[in-house]
């Protein structure tokens, strides 16, 4: 008893000393409706018509220019669709990518618009916003990830807070979401068995990606600031300097990890899995390297070099071949089995999108002067589209053929 008094009487002491008693903070959860957030993280939407499933215009390849602008552009008759902008006069990049599900185009916007649209015709099903006019969410190197009736999309709002939204893909409203640890976030996140990845500064997140309910956080000495991918099996993440983790979905816990070369980092996008292997671009102050990992086992199989500090800006894979550009404008071609150069050319124009590739002998890339259709047996770099302006600042811009 003159214990139990005793420890009263200290837990009393320092109750009055500090002011309260220490408190255990509780989790975050996710919010699911409106009324939980500020007007600067709110998600507005309308409705314009019904969401249905669209056949495919497989004639054409839509283009995100870098002012800000999307449209379709038919790749037979060589004339402009449609067009599709933001609400904002003021959006004047492109920043983002954009996803096809069921003909449905899912358009995200620098300034927090989202809008969905017919691939056909362009016409609108709903609109959405996050945050307002005036307290602006930034959306920036974002992919919408759509799957099982939702959009999950990250976003940065000018109060130094990031969140990943859920929408919901029939009308645009706001399923669930969750405010992440780290004030800037545009890392894109990753779908896999219901589940959804999502790195934020040194955290690591699974959520349930119906509910938004946190299943597991693991915290790493490092910021993670790289694409999450999978090969089915586990999930890969990499920091923001030079280790690659290997990560089970359910517990997130350490498989194994891979140290890039001694002054490479910052891998971000550049990174893809394929049959259980995973191949990822690092860039470095002298050497910037592409490299082949085992997924079950982080292995190294091979490794490309490109020196003189000429480092890979992308990378994607199409028939067995890596291809990609450096700072540089070097496109390459790599073959993925054993990293030796196929093709190798300085081009005159430099690439600031991502590469698509068309039924026949040529490949798609943009510049700043527009769509450049390049020829892989001559060689040569035709101006398929060319702008009707120019701009000073050229962020980025984006490809997808329809198909």
């Amino acid at each position: 008893m003159k214990t139990k008094l005793l420890t009263l009487l200290f837990i009393s002491a320092i109750i009055n000393m500090f002011g309260q008693a220490p408190v255990t903070p509780k989790p975050t959860t996710a919010n699911s409706n409106n009324k939980a957030l500020p007007p600067s993280e709110m998600v507005t939407n309308k409705v314009v018509s019904a969401l249905k499933k669209i056949p495919l215009d497989e004639a054409s390849i839509l283009i995100y220019d870098y002012d800000g602008a999307l449209f379709s552009y038919d790749l037979e008759s060589e004339t402009i669709g449609w067009t599709v902008k933001a609400a904002d006069p003021k959006t004047e990049m492109c920043a983002n990518k954009v996803t096809i599900n069921n003909g449905v185009v899912y358009i995200p916007f620098v300034n927090g618009e989202i809008i969905a649209v017919d691939n056909q015709s362009g016409d609108v099903f709903w609109k959405s916003r996050l945050g307002n006019i005036t307290d602006q969410i930034v959306l920036k190197d974002q992919v919408p990830v759509v799957n099982n009736g939702k959009l999950y999309i990250i976003a940065q709002n000018q109060n130094g807070n990031s969140n990943i939204y859920a929408l919901d893909t029939k009308d645009g409203s706001l399923a669930w979401n969750y405010k992440l640890d780290s004030v800037n976030n545009d890392i894109q996140p990753l779908y896999f068995n219901n589940k959804i990845f999502v790195p934020s500064a040194s955290s690591f997140y699974s959520f349930d990606a119906n509910t938004g309910k946190v299943l597991s956080q693991k915290t790493f000495e490092q910021n993670m600031q790289t694409k999450p991918v999978t090969d089915g099996e586990n999930v890969f993440i990499a920091s923001e300097k030079d280790i690659l983790f290997a990560l089970t979905p359910d517990k997130l816990d350490i498989v194994w990890q891979f140290k890039l070369d001694e002054n490479q980092y910052n891998i971000k996008e550049r990174i893809f899995t394929k049959d259980k292997k995973i191949y990822f671009a690092a860039q470095g102050d002298a050497v910037s390297s592409l490299y082949a990992v085992d997924s079950k086992t982080g292995t190294q199989l091979w490794k490309r070099d490109f020196s003189g500090g000429d480092n890979i800006e992308y990378i994607t894979e199409a028939d067995d071949n890596i291809w990609g550009y450096t700072r540089k404008a070097k496109l390459f071609q790599i073959d993925i089995n054993n990293g030796e150069i196929a093709m190798e050319i300085k081009l005159t124009t430099q690439p600031i999108s991502n590469i698509e590739f068309p039924v026949d002998d040529t490949i798609f890339y943009y510049c700043d002067a527009g769509l450049i259709k390049f020829d892989l047996s001559t060689k040569d770099e035709d101006l398929y589209y060319m702008r009707t302006s120019i701009k000073d600042n050229v962020y980025s811009a984006y490809l997808k053929i329809i198909r």
